[in-house]
C-alpha cells in the first residue's frame, strides 16, 4: 500500500490558509505556492542518499556530506504544477524538469493529455511529480502511468491540497508511489472541485479568472 505523508508543519498550514482565502491576490498566491513547495520539498527529499567528501575549510580539513547517487527530475502537471517548480529548482539546481500537459474534460472529468516533454535520461532519475491539487486523482494517476511507461521506477507525488477520493484513486492504482500532501480536505463537489479547497489553482496562479 502506498505511503501517504501529511505534512502538517505549522508554517505549511499557515501558508495553506493564505491560499484558501478568496481575497488573496495573484502575486501573493503565486509566491506562497512556491514557498509551500519549497517547504514540502524538504520532506519529500529526506531520503536522498549522501556521500562523504573531504573539504578544506579556512580552519581545517574535514569529512563532510553531499548528495550522491540518484539524480532528480521535477515533473509539473501543466499548468498549475508550474507554480511549484522554481523554488524546488532553487533548492536542487541539478534537477532536470519534464512537463506533462493534462486537462480535465469538462463533460467526463477524465484527464486528456495534450503535451509531454521529458529529459532523455528520465528513467534513471528519481521523479517528483508536482501539482497543487489532488482532486479526482485522474491526472495524477495518468501522469504516473505515463512516467512508468518511460521506465521510471522511483516516483513521488507532491500536492498541496488533496481529498479522500483523489488519494484513494492514486494509491489504489499506484501502490508503489509515495504521496506528500499538506492538507486533506473534506470531499469533492458535483463539479469535481475540492471542498473547501482553494478554487482553481491554475487560474489563481496565473490570473486567468
Amino acid at each position: 500500500m502506498a505511503e501517504v505523508h501529511i505534512l502538517d508543519h505549522p508554517l505549511i498550514q499557515h501558508k495553506v490558509s493564505i491560499l484558501r482565502d478568496k481575497d488573496t491576490g495573484v502575486k501573493e498566491f503565486r509566491e506562497v505556492v512556491g514557498e509551500i513547495a519549497a517547504l514540502m520539498c524538504y520532506e519529500a527529499t529526506r531520503d536522498l542518499p549522501l556521500e562523504d567528501i573531504t573539504i578544506e575549510t579556512p580552519i581545517a580539513t574535514g569529512t563532510f556530506k553531499r548528495l550522491s547517487g540518484k539524480k532528480l527530475a521535477i515533473v509539473p502537471i501543466l499548468r498549475a504544477g508550474l507554480g511549484m517548480v522554481d523554488t524546488i529548482i532553487d533548492l536542487i539546481p541539478s534537477a532536470k524538469v519534464g512537463h506533462i500537459g493534462l486537462y480535465r474534460d469538462p463533460e467526463t472529468h477524465n484527464p486528456v493529455e495534450y503535451y509531454c516533454k521529458m529529459p532523455p535520461d528520465i528513467s534513471e532519475r528519481e521523479v517528483l511529480i508536482v501539482d497543487p491539487m489532488l482532486a479526482t486523482g485522474g491526472s495524477a494517476s495518468a501522469a504516473i502511468t505515463f512516467l512508468k511507461g518511460y521506465g521510471c521506477k522511483n516516483i513521488k507525488l507532491m500536492n498541496i491540497i488533496g481529498c479522500p477520493e483523489g488519494i484513494k484513486a492514486v494509491t489504489e492504482e499506484h501502490p508503489d508511489v509515495e504521496l506528500y500532501v499538506a492538507a486533506v480536505d473534506e470531499k469533492l463537489n458535483e463539479n469535481k472541485y475540492i471542498v473547501p479547497g482553494l478554487g482553481d489553482a491554475g487560474d489563481r496562479i496565473f490570473g486567468t479568472k
